[in-house]
């Protein structure tokens, strides 16, 4: 395939998984991964919430519904995704971000948003407060 091989996250380290239940990414191999015919830049991987998928649901994107014929279930509270970039940072400039695995996000995310904001949503640092 034409993707990031060695693929770092956030962190600096090598890319984690995102999730293999449901099979996630955009070349499906469950990995935030990249490359140029990936518009979207599917390379932030969150943890799903019902506010956020009714939220991308109006935006025309959803998450929701079972497309059954592409293999999709459809998402649910809880299940982490491979989303696109500026989906998410849509969902954050309106209040409603689900939360970040900051190891199984992209490196290349932090050309659209800054890590300490980032590392706010990241469920790593979630019970440190």
């Amino acid at each position: 395939m034409c993707y990031e091989k060695n693929a770092l996250n956030v962190l600096e380290t090598k890319l984690q998984p995102c999730s293999i239940n449901p099979l996630t990414g955009f070349y499906r191999d469950g990995y935030c991964k990249t490359f140029n015919n990936d518009v979207g830049q599917h390379i932030i991987c969150s943890e799903m919430n019902q506010a956020f998928l009714d939220f991308s649901k109006t935006r025309g994107n959803d998450l929701i519904t079972a497309v059954p014929e592409y293999n999709f279930r459809g998402l649910t509270p809880g299940d982490r995704w491979c989303l696109c970039a500026d989906r998410w940072i849509e969902a954050f400039n309106n209040n409603i971000a689900p939360t970040v695995v900051l190891e199984s996000t992209n490196i290349k995310m932090l050309e659209k948003i800054d890590f300490n904001t980032l590392k706010k949503f990241g469920i790593e640092f979630q019970n440190l407060n």
